[in-house]
């Protein structure tokens, strides 16, 4: 193991205070996200769950530094979050890969960038911790929806970054598939303790790869509920028949549902009205 991949010591906290974020187009004003209060520990693995068009995303780019907050902060081991940055790595449900390089040659990117002295040592590391050592020369195309997902993970954790941030990046793989990456990602982790920032509309996804879990409202979104994740470590797809995994999945299930009917104006109760012949 080249430990000097590790992270070596506790970084990759994130605490936002008042957080809110404003779109403003012409005379239209969209309110993203209201008020905004989070802290996250280092090696924390977090997962966002809530319904669409809530702010999840929004919230993750600015922790990523793509996005300022119209007001509050956020902060990545005490310091301002005002722009990108090598110790923060995002990884998107698009791989979001150079097709005009190879496999090799996109994860050398990012060590490159940073001024790694042993890129090719560093390539071939993660490559092998991804599985994937015989595809170094192998273009985008040629590989699987899983495989370039694997590329993309390979190519975050390849600069050590303090935090992981995770937009739905298993959302566009097939069932089967996703559970392997799942597990996948769970032992990359425990490997290197980076922060992680997940954002999922799949609760069993959530409920699996968590430490916590935050739920968030419907828009203008806001954290509604922190729950902490009791499951024990180490875990496997199994655990989804552990009686906590079923009363955590009923928990997150009736809080989003109770979102997605306020955003669509519709009353918890309602009923189908009685049709008569």
């Amino acid at each position: 193991m080249r430990s000097e991949y590790k992270v070596s010591e506790p970084k990759g906290s994130i605490n936002i205070t008042d957080l809110g974020m404003v779109f403003k187009s012409r005379d239209v004003t969209n309110v993203a996200l209201q008020t905004t209060n989070l802290s996250i520990s280092p090696g924390e693995f977090v997962c966002i769950l809530g319904p669409s068009g809530c702010g999840k995303s929004t919230l993750l780019n600015v922790i990523a530094g793509f996005l300022k907050a119209s007001e509050g902060q956020a902060l990545l081991d005490g310091e301002l979050i005002q722009e990108p940055g090598p110790e923060r790595s995002m990884v998107f449900q698009h791989h979001s890969l150079l097709p005009w390089k190879t496999v090799g040659e996109n994860i050398e990117m990012g060590p490159r960038l940073t001024g790694d002295l042993e890129v090719e040592q560093t390539v071939s590391y993660f490559l092998d911790m991804v599985g994937l050592s015989a595809y170094r020369d192998h273009y985008p195309e040629q590989l699987s929806g899983g495989m370039q997902q694997r590329v993309g993970i390979a190519r975050a954790l390849a600069t050590n970054p303090r935090v992981l941030l995770m937009d739905e990046p298993f959302g566009a793989l097939d069932y089967q598939t996703r559970l392997v990456m799942q597990e996948n990602l769970l032992s990359l982790w425990d490997e290197f303790k980076s922060t992680v920032v997940f954002i999922t509309h799949d609760v069993d996804e959530a409920i699996f790869l968590s430490d916590r879990i935050l739920v968030m409202s419907s828009a203008p979104g806001c954290i509604i509920r922190d729950i902490k994740n009791p499951l024990k470590r180490p875990r496997d797809q199994l655990i989804s028949s552990d009686p906590i995994f079923i009363k955590l999945k009923r928990e997150c299930l009736e809080l989003i549902r109770a979102q997605s009917m306020t955003k669509l104006n519709i009353k918890a109760d309602h009923q189908r009205p009685e049709i008569k012949p």
